[in-house]
């Protein structure tokens, strides 16, 4: 019985090639373009950290080894920079090395998130599991992963996050049509419709980049036949647990109305990086009267 089981660990698929930002990212992962001073793809292991989450797995890919080297230790500027005495700096590389442990798969192909999804089943074994996309980044002065963790803790079934969208960009999106559960603030989700055209969207109810899954999940991967773009679809397994009544079925939507920044969209990476500079202690205040400057 998988119900009630403590979710423990996380997978985080960064393994697609970041086209939207070349040239930036010929040679460099799009997962660590820089946030202000840290990459993308810390925020995200951050917030799987800080929702309780102790044992991550990142998917990645060819040209994706910066992200290793990111997390791990480096002796030689550790020392440089305890010799120096710049011990701020030193605390802030050693902080990411200590996130872990962290766990790295190769997706030999890119067959899409449910292919990525399903690269990670032998490390998940018989265990619910958070997904984080590298591309999405929460801020985490907002609650979501948590409060999805509990959901499926009561539920059994698997969770996705939604968000409101302008109706005219939902085709960009995984689509939710749900229905209210009596008494509680999440939602029953009937169907999942990948990038729908716009006349055909359920909703305007667009799923965004945190899954708490069943392992169930796994075996519907396993059967699942290339959708949209001839890529594994995870909205398509997600369907067909929806609609089933076996162990591990059942979709669950939380509404997140916080602050979230797609960092693979370039407008909204700018964004992220605004947004996080100006609330920053030693800067912020000084940058948010130059943008006020700037707009004038």
């Amino acid at each position: 019985m998988t119900l009630g089981k403590p979710i423990r660990k996380a997978v985080i698929p960064a393994a697609g090639l970041g086209t939207r930002f070349l040239p930036a990212t010929k040679a460099m992962p799009k997962e660590m373009l820089p946030v202000v001073d840290q990459p993308a793809i810390q925020y995200v292991v951050e917030e799987a950290v800080n929702a309780g989450l102790t044992d991550l797995l990142m998917i990645t890919g060819r040209n994706k080894r910066a992200l290793e080297d990111h997390f791990d230790r480096a002796p030689a500027l550790e020392r440089t920079l305890e010799l120096k005495g710049d011990l701020s700096r030193l605390e802030a590389i050693q902080h990411a090395s200590n996130l872990g442990p962290l766990h790295y798969v190769r997706q030999g192909d890119p067959k899409g998130l449910g292919h990525a999804v399903l690269c990670a089943r032998q490390h998940v074994g018989d265990e619910p599991f958070a997904v984080l996309l590298g591309d999405d980044l929460i801020d985490d002065r907002d609650e979501l992963l948590s409060t999805m963790i509990e959901v499926q803790a009561r539920t059994g079934g698997s969770v996705v996050a939604l968000i409101e969208v302008d109706p005219s960009q939902i085709s960009a999106y995984g689509c939710a049509d749900i229905s209210a559960v009596e008494g509680e603030d999440y939602f029953r989700v009937n169907r999942l419709v990948e990038k729908p055209a716009v006349a055909d969207a359920p909703s305007n109810l667009a799923v965004i980049g945190r899954y708490v899954l069943h392992p169930e999940i796994f075996d519907v991967l396993e059967e699942t036949e290339p959708g949209r773009g001839g890529e594994i679809q995870l909205t398509d397994a997600l369907q067909t647990l929806a609609v089933s009544d076996c162990e591990g079925g059942g979709v669950y939507g939380v509404v997140f109305r916080g602050r979230r920044y797609d960092t693979g969209d370039k407008l909204s990476y700018l964004k992220a990086v605004i947004s996080i500079a100006s609330e920053r202690v030693e800067f912020g205040e000084e940058l948010k009267s130059w943008l006020k400057e700037f707009v004038n």
